[in-house]
């Protein structure tokens, strides 16, 4: 028995992006699809009731901030993490990986696992794949990620092969440490880089394992757009057709339907909810940033195309004074509304595939965002 199932529904013939439907032992969401994040069993200023609402069918947490606070021992005593967080839909926790290599400075990696320091408090800790497969066993989400190294960009070739071998043999470690396989899904992590040969090394390894997903991490960390869409290009070939494939820390538009043509099932990133807390907004005719002077008399909604309940009973003027007086009622709209406008993005794209036009869906998005324009992709 496996926790996870995928079905794959269709696939685009203009472009070869996928519909499918993951199903966990929480609920079914369609794919591609997008996850907010909510680092601390909280998506920041948005309840639980509010990200059913706008649609939200996965959620991720994370496993580091987690296991610092409150401790995975309080989130399994309380029945696990959705009862924690009131959230009865899907969860994916990601293995803490990224924050070891990205939180701290002071880190030092061998064989067992990874020595580094607290960021918050300084105090030494150490993660193993081991014991991030007891902690996420204990929050109880319905998706593990495996324990990887995230290496940094740019990599020279020799460290970057060192890591990706590293990363398999802690996929293997991973796999006959998790404890609970018919309760919780396990995705192994394709790393490698910009380096094709490194990614297929690092696909080969994950797909002889068997896990039930796959995630494509080490992009969006510095690298151009392009080498980016280049990877995915030639790496989701490599990965099963029968699972899901999960895109980490990906969350601006244009990268999620371009990801979503290039095979890709699953996203998520803090960025929507990040650039909400400035005042930046997503709309159908590109980003507000609702903070500006300009907006001061604007009694207009945030998108006129949006029929979010932000965009149907609050206006640019309203928003901007929120926010320029510190209220967070503010900031829980700009979120609201950011979230509303990638989880409908994601229907849309959705939509395209079934009628086999997410190309032209793109073209049109793009040009209406204003993608087209010099820099503007530079979010």
């Amino acid at each position: 028995m496996t926790a996870i199932k995928y079905e794959l529904i269709k696939t685009c013939k203009q472009t070869g992006a996928r519909l499918g439907r993951v199903t966990t032992p929480h609920s079914t969401f369609e794919t591609p699809v997008f996850m907010p994040v909510g680092t601390l069993a909280t998506v920041k200023t948005m309840s639980p009731e509010e990200l059913a609402e706008i649609g939200a069918g996965i959620i991720l947490s994370n496993t580091y901030h987690l296991w610092l606070r409150p401790g995975e021992d309080i989130v399994k005593e309380a029945g696990g993490l959705h009862k924690f967080m009131n959230w009865d839909r899907s969860i994916l926790t990601d293995s803490g990986g990224f924050q070891v290599f990205s939180l701290s400075d002071l880190r030092e990696i061998k064989e067992e696992g990874v020595h580094f320091r607290n960021h918050l408090n300084g105090s030494k800790l150490f993660l193993s794949p081991e014991k991030a497969m007891e902690i996420q066993n204990a929050l109880g989400s319905d998706i593990m990620m495996a324990f990887d190294e995230c290496p940094p960009y740019p990599a020279e070739p020799e460290y970057m092969k060192s890591s990706v071998e590293r990363t398999s043999r802690w996929a293997e470690r991973c796999l006959k440490a998790h404890a609970r396989p018919d309760e919780q899904g396990l995705f192994g992590i394709v790393q490698g880089g910009e380096f094709e040969h490194f990614r297929k090394q690092s696909a080969s390894d994950l797909v002889s394992l068997d896990f039930p997903g796959y995630a494509i991490g080490g992009l969006s960390v510095g690298e151009p757009k392009e080498v980016m869409n280049h990877v995915l290009e030639y790496t989701t070939p490599w990965l099963p057709t029968s699972k899901p494939r999960y895109l980490m820390g990906v969350g601006s538009p244009d990268s999620l339907i371009d990801g979503a043509i290039r095979g890709v099932d699953m996203f998520d990133c803090v960025l929507p909810t990040r650039i909400a807390r400035n005042g930046t907004c997503m709309t159908s005719v590109g980003r507000v940033v609702v903070k500006n002077a300009k907006y001061e008399r604007d009694f207009s909604p945030l998108d006129p195309n949006c029929d979010c309940k932000v965009c149907r009973n609050y206006t640019k003027a309203y928003i901007r004074h929120l926010l320029k007086c510190d209220e967070i009622f503010g900031i829980r709209l700009t979120t609201y509304h950011n979230l509303y406008f990638l989880l409908k993005l994601m229907e849309q794209v959705r939509q395209a595939i079934r009628e086999d036009r997410l190309g032209d869906f793109r073209e049109e998005f793009f040009e209406q965002y204003g993608f087209n324009q010099p820099n503007a992709r530079n979010f």
